[in-house]
C-alpha cells in the first residue's frame, strides 16, 4: 500500500514538473519573438501606404459622383514607405505652406499625407521612329521628343483618332516636365526609374499598324513588324525590365490588331487595350490590364438643351451590318428592326460625310445601339456618350473603362445577345422606358461625358487622367507580383517571361 502511494506521488510530481517546464519554454519562445520583432521594426519592411484607409470608400458616393478629392485618400503607390494616414479634420491646426520645385510641382515629404499622390512614371527615351516619327515629325537638336512649347505634332484624323490613346498619354507625360503648361496632375514623368511606380513604353502601336502593317513588294516584312521586333529587343534588354520581369511596364496596344508579334513577348507587362476580344486570357485579362475608351469621332453635343420629346428617333444604329464572329447579332437585329417606325438602322461609314450624318443622327435620337462586331467593343459607345444618346449595349463579352469606379447601368441599357434577338424583345424593352427614366440617364450622360474626352493639355477628370488613375489602382497588385518575382533573385534570373503553349482565340488573326 505504501508502494502504491509513493508511485502515485511521483506521478503527480512528474506532471507538475512537465507543466512548469512547458510554461518556461513557452515564455522564452514568446520573449524571443518579441525581441526579434523589435529588432526588425524598420519602416522598410512594411509599406504602410498599403494599409486600408476608411476614406477610400468615398471614391464613389452612391454612384452620384465618379470623382474624388485625391487629398482625402493616401494612395498605394510610390516606392517609399509612408506614414499611416491620419484624418486631421477639425484639429484646428494651421496648414503649412507647400514647397514647390522649379516646375511648380509640390515637393513632398514622405510622411506628409497630402503628398506622394501622383503616379510616378518613368518613360523610355525611345527613338522617334517609334512614336512621333510615325506622325512624320522630324527630330531636331538631338532630342527624340518634340518641343511642345513650339509646336504640337498633329495626329492623323478620321478613324485613326479612335485608337490614338498612346499619343495623348505620351503628350501628357512630356507636358508634366514643362513649366507653365496648365494640366491636371494624376501622373508625372520622373527621370530616375528607381523612383517610378510604372515604366511607360511610348510606342504608337495603333498608328503603326494602321499605316505600316502591309508588306510592300520590295519588303520581306512590314515596317510595323520590324518596329515591333526592335521594340521587343530594346525593352527586354533594359535593366528596368530585367529587375521586374516586365510586370511594372505599360504597353499600349489599343487597336485590336496592334502588337500582334510583341504581345507574345511582352505579355507580363500591363497592356492598355480597347477590349480582350483578340487576346488569349493568358496574355491579357481584366486583373492585369487596363481598358481605355476610344476617342469619339462624332462631334460632342455642346450646350445640349434637347429633351425626350425633341429627339424624334427612338433607336439609332448606323455602321457595318454584316460582321463575323460575335457580330452576327447585327444582321439579326437589322432584319428585326428595319421596318419599325422611329427606328434608324442603316449601313454607314465615314465616307461621303458619314461622320457628320452620324453626329446629326445620334444628336436627334433617344437611344443608340452598340452591338458587338468583330470585337466586343466599338467606338460607337463613346460616340453615343458624347451625343447624350442613351447607349443600348448588346455585347456579352464587353469590358468597359473605369468600371471599378463607374456604374454604367446608370446611363446605359445592357441586353444579353440571346434576349436581343428574340422576336420583339428589344423594341418592346426600349419602348417601355418612359420619359422620366430616360431623362435621368440623359442627365447622367452629361455628367460623365468628360471622363471619355481626350484633349491636350489634359484637364482634371478627362480621359487621360482617368486612365492614369486606373493604372494607379493597379500599382499595389503590380508591386506584389514584382516582389514575388524577386524572391529568388539571388540565384539569377529565370525564364519567367517565356510563354510555352498558349491557345489563341479563334479570331486572333
Amino acid at each position: 500500500m505504501a508502494e502504491k502511494h509513493s508511485s502515485s506521488s511521483l506521478g503527480v510530481i512528474s506532471r507538475k514538473s512537465m507543466f512548469c517546464l512547458f510554461s518556461l519554454v513557452s515564455a522564452l519562445f514568446i520573449l524571443s519573438w518579441f525581441l526579434m520583432l523589435r529588432s526588425t521594426g524598420s519602416a522598410g519592411f512594411i509599406d504602410l501606404s498599403l494599409l486600408p484607409h476608411p476614406k477610400l470608400n468615398s471614391v464613389i458616393d452612391n454612384g452620384n459622383s465618379a470623382s474624388w478629392n485625391r487629398n482625402d485618400v493616401e494612395p498605394s503607390i510610390g516606392n517609399r514607405a509612408r506614414a499611416i494616414p491620419v484624418d486631421n479634420e477639425g484639429d484646428g491646426g494651421e496648414e503649412k505652406p507647400q514647397e514647390k520645385d522649379d516646375l511648380g510641382n509640390v515637393k513632398c515629404n514622405s510622411f506628409d499625407n497630402n503628398c506622394n499622390q501622383v503616379l510616378k512614371v518613368f518613360m523610355y527615351d525611345l527613338p522617334s521612329e517609334f512614336h512621333f516619327g510615325l506622325l512624320d515629325w522630324k527630330p531636331q537638336g538631338g532630342s527624340v521628343w518634340p518641343d511642345l512649347r513650339a509646336k504640337v505634332p498633329a495626329y492623323p484624323g478620321g478613324l485613326n483618332l479612335q485608337h490614338s490613346i498612346e499619343y495623348w498619354l505620351t503628350m501628357d507625360l512630356l507636358a508634366s516636365e514643362i513649366p507653365g503648361i496648365p494640366r491636371a496632375g494624376s501622373a508625372v514623368r520622373v527621370q530616375n526609374s528607381s523612383e517610378a511606380d510604372v515604366i511607360f513604353v511610348p510606342f504608337f502601336s495603333s498608328i503603326s499598324y494602321n499605316r505600316y502593317s502591309k508588306v510592300n513588294p520590295h519588303q520581306k516584312k512590314s515596317k510595323n513588324k520590324s518596329l515591333e521586333e526592335k521594340l521587343v529587343k530594346f525593352v527586354t534588354s533594359q535593366k528596368e525590365w530585367r529587375r521586374s520581369g516586365g510586370r511594372d511596364h505599360i504597353i499600349l496596344a489599343h487597336h485590336p490588331n496592334s502588337m500582334l508579334y510583341a504581345r507574345m513577348k511582352l505579355w507580363t507587362a500591363m497592356f492598355i487595350l480597347a477590349d480582350f476580344g483578340r487576346y488569349s486570357p493568358n496574355i491579357a485579362n481584366v486583373g492585369k490590364d487596363v481598358i481605355a475608351p476610344y476617342k469619339h469621332v462624332i462631334k460632342s453635343y455642346a450646350n445640349d438643351s434637347s429633351n425626350f420629346d425633341s429627339r424624334p428617333t427612338l433607336l439609332y444604329f448606323q455602321g457595318a451590318i454584316y460582321r463575323k464572329d460575335g457580330g452576327f447579332a447585327r444582321q439579326e437585329l437589322y432584319y428585326a428592326l428595319k421596318d419599325e417606325k422611329d427606328v434608324h438602322f442603316q449601313f454607314g461609314s465615314v465616307q461621303k460625310d458619314g461622320v457628320s450624318k452620324a453626329s446629326q443622327g445620334m444628336h436627334s435620337s433617344k437611344f443608340c445601339l452598340n452591338i458587338a462586331g468583330d470585337t466586343p467593343s466599338s467606338n460607337r459607345l463613346f460616340d453615343a456618350i458624347a451625343s447624350h444618346c442613351v447607349p443600348v449595349i448588346i455585347s456579352d463579352d464587353i469590358e468597359l473603362p473605369y468600371e471599378d469606379v463607374l456604374d454604367y447601368s446608370q446611363f446605359c441599357i445592357f441586353v444579353r445577345t440571346s434576349d436581343a434577338v428574340r422576336e420583339k424583345f428589344l423594341i418592346n424593352l426600349v419602348r417601355s422606358i418612359k420619359k422620366d427614366e430616360w431623362t435621368r440617364m440623359w442627365q447622367r450622360l452629361k455628367e460623365v461625358e468628360n471622363f471619355f474626352e481626350f484633349q491636350y493639355p489634359s484637364k482634371e477628370g478627362d480621359a487621360v487622367q482617368m486612365i492614369w488613375q486606373a493604372v494607379a489602382r493597379k500599382v499595389p497588385a503590380i508591386r506584389l507580383k514584382v516582389n514575388k518575382f524577386r524572391r529568388f533573385s539571388r540565384f539569377g534570373t529565370h525564364e519567367d517571361g517565356v510563354l510555352r503553349k498558349i491557345p489563341s482565340p479563334s479570331n486572333f488573326w
